[in-house]
Formats: C-alpha cells, structure tokens, sequence
C-alpha cells in the first residue's frame, strides 16, 4: 500500500478528531453562555407578561410599541428582518447572521410581550442561539462546517434553556433546516449544549413545565381512529395558519404601504380584539392556556380566535416567534375535539398540540420528543401516530419560508424545494 495515502488518511482522521474536539468544547461553552442568556431572557419575559397582567392597561400601548420596534430595527440598520430564516439560510447556504440580531429579538420579544402581543418566545430563542453560534464561527475563523455546526448548537442550546425540553431541542435544530435529512454530523455537540444549557437555565430559575394528562387509555382501534381524524384535521389547521401568515403578510403590505402605518393600524387592531374579548386568553404566548386544555377546559373556537391575534400580531411587526402560539393552537383544538367525542380531552390537547407543531414546523421527530417531555412518554404511540398523520397532511406548508423540502413527505424522491 503507498505509505502517502496512510499518512494521508490517518491526518485527514486526525484533523477530524480535532475539529470534533473542538466543536465539544465550544458546544459545552455555549450551553453555559446561552444557558445563561436563556435564563435572563426566561426571567425578563415572565416579568413583562406579570407587569402586563398586573397592570392590564398596558395593552393600550399595543399600536406605539409595534411602530417603536420598527424604528428600532431601522435604527440599527435591519430593516428587511427576516428573523428565523436568516439563521435557516446560513446553514444551508454559509450566509453570515449578524449578532446584532440577538439584541434586537431579546428587547423587542420583551417589549411584545409586555404589551400583549400573541407572540411566542422559541422563535427569538433560535435567532439569538443561531446568531451567537455563528458569530463563534466567524471570530475563531473556523471552517464552514464547524460554523454551520455551532450555529446549530446555539440554537439547541438557546430552544433547551427557554422551554426545558432538552431531547426535543438537540434534534430540533438538526431537523428543522432540511425536511427529509437529519444534520447528523452536529448530533453530540447540539446534545451536549443542550443538556448544559438546561442545566444552567435550571439554575438560574427556568422551570421545566410538565403537564399531567392523568390516565392514558389502551392503544386500540377505535383509539387509533379518533387519533387520526384528529390529526387529519390539525394538519389542515397548520396549513391554516401559515397560509394565513403569509398572505396576511402580502396584504397588510399592498393595503399599507408605509410599514409604520401598516405597524399602528394593526396594533390597535390587535388591541381592539383584546378589549372585545374581554380578556388577554389571547394575548402573549398562552403557554398557561395548555394547563386549561389539559384540564379539559378549552373554550370552544379559542384555537380560532388564537391563529388571528397571531397572525395580526406577526404581521403588524411584533417579535417572539409563531411556535408557542402553535402549540396553544394545536391544544386548544385537541381539547375541543375530545370534548365533542367525550373521549379523553387532556390526551386529546397533548395529540393536538404536537401535531400542529408538526404541521407547521415538518419537523415530527422533535415533535414526538416534545410530546414526551412535556407529557410523559407513556402516550407515546398516540402521540407517534397523530404525528405521521399530521405531517402527512400537512402536506409542503410550513412557517419558515427558508425552510427546504429535501425528500418528498409522499414519496422516497428528492424534490429540493422550498416550502409554501
């Protein structure tokens, strides 16, 4: 054998295994760093939602504070945001994210939840992780795949330390930048960060929300038909929402040209609603209203009335992200359909709730692993089963428009298109 291919291979091997070593380090060092950042954003989100229900008149600052995170982003010279997608484009395609992002979604996520806008949190969590980890990248002048990996590591780390589910934030950073493929090659680092971010998070204060959905019935055939009518309707229902979000988008901006208008108009819209409501149910994240699904207590068409405070809000300009709304979505309409079939509501809200997740992120992995986290695995084939169901039928919508269709949900081909 040419003794210049073994050297050859064997520094080809051994430069691999310090690349790895360093994505390990730099992935432990994250997870405590963002682990941290995590913390504090936790904390300053729950104190802007307690000062919002503390003192409700805060809301009527809905339509000034949409206009004020515009000309914040202008300020700082990021007019056309593109929030999550940016992070998604630099995996895929080694665009630099700029770490100025991190800033501008922590202070305007905060400031939309202090006003009450139906926003969520994770979306900012991943555009905070993926502009940390590739600014890291850029600095140590590390090669494109390493940036690559630690973007994706900054997004694990970030989604574990605000929401506490570990396992479902390693792979879905891995899963949710090309449907069909797995980013298998940053499995351990995204896993190390993840569990180290939580751990930190813990630390800090971040609780790890767990809902007790009591009694799992027997997997049997009548079960497995309600599940995946169920299902089948969640994923016509994510298909809802995003196309919802997207022609809202397309025509709040031909019906107001002049963003900052377009950004006061629909605020006091969103205000508006909440005052016709006659309460804020709607506004913020609604990560509570799970507890109320669960229990069974869903109101009848809040998942309704949820996709439009979402969608006013994202379009009028507010930060935070579309994936807890989703979930408060996906229960509340589980909880809805167990009550209308008086069979089991609180499994039906945690079905539902991963099952809309899956809809609008193609991401059913995670989406199981979610499931699990934050109601117990003992459901598991149910949930595995409203997964499938809802992925399938979700068909190519999905919330991030960077996001690619790799392999075809339908068929084993390669299609490598954008999603809807």
């Amino acid at each position: 054998m040419d003794t210049r291919f073994v050297k050859h291979k064997v520094k080809h091997t051994e430069e691999r295994y310090v690349e790895m070593a360093r994505e390990v380090i730099f992935a432990l060092f994250m997870g405590v760093v963002l682990g941290a950042l995590g913390g504090v954003f936790y904390l300053a989100i729950a104190e802007a939602t307690r000062l919002r229900e503390e003192y409700s008149w805060l809301v009527f600052f809905l339509p000034v504070t949409a206009v004020l995170i515009l000309l914040f982003y202008h300020v700082l010279h990021d007019d056309k945001d593109k929030g999550t997608n940016i992070v998604l484009l630099s995996i895929q395609s080694d665009k630099d994210v700029p770490l100025r992002m991190s800033g501008l979604i922590f202070i305007s996520t905060v400031m939309s939840h202090l006003v009450g806008a139906s926003v969520g949190r994770e979306g900012a969590a991943l555009q905070i992780g993926g502009a940390v980890g590739n600014f890291i990248g850029r600095f140590f002048s590390m090669s494109a795949s390493t940036k690559k990996t630690l973007t994706m590591v900054g997004m694990s780390a970030m989604f574990s330390a605000l929401f506490g589910t570990p396992m479902a934030a390693a792979f879905f950073s891995l899963e949710v930048v090309s449907v069909g493929i797995m980013h298998y090659g940053a499995l351990l680092p995204c896993v190390l960060s993840s569990f180290v971010a939580r751990a930190v998070a813990s630390y800090i204060g971040v609780p790890a929300p767990f809902y007790d959905i009591g009694r799992i019935p027997q997997f049997e055939g009548m079960g497995m038909i309600r599940v995946a009518g169920l299902t089948a309707l969640c994923g016509l229902i994510s298909i809802i929402f995003c196309m919802a979000l997207r022609y809202g988008e397309t025509y709040a901006s031909k019906l107001f040209s002049n963003k900052y208008i377009r950004a006061a108009v629909i605020g006091t819209l969103v205000l508006i609603l909440t005052l016709l409501v006659g309460d804020q149910t709607y506004n913020g994240a609604g990560a509570d209203y799970i507890n109320a699904c669960v229990a069974g207590n869903a109101r009848p068409f809040g998942f309704i009335l949820k996709i439009v405070f979402t969608v006013l809000s994202i379009v009028a300009g507010y930060k935070g992200g579309e994936i807890v709304p989703s979930f408060f979505i996906g229960a509340s309409f589980g909880c809805l359909y167990g009550n209308m079939l008086g069979w089991e509501p609180d499994l039906c809200a945690a079905i539902g709730m991963g099952a809309v997740f899956c809809g609008v992120t193609n991401c059913p992995v995670t989406s199981l692993l979610i499931c699990g986290e934050l109601f117990g695995f003992e459901g598991g084939w149910f949930y595995l089963l409203g997964i499938a169901v809802s992925y399938m039928f979700s068909g190519y919508y999905g919330l991030y428009t960077s996001q690619k269709i790799v392999y075809s949900k339908f068929k084993s081909n390669f299609i490598d298109k954008k999603v809807q």
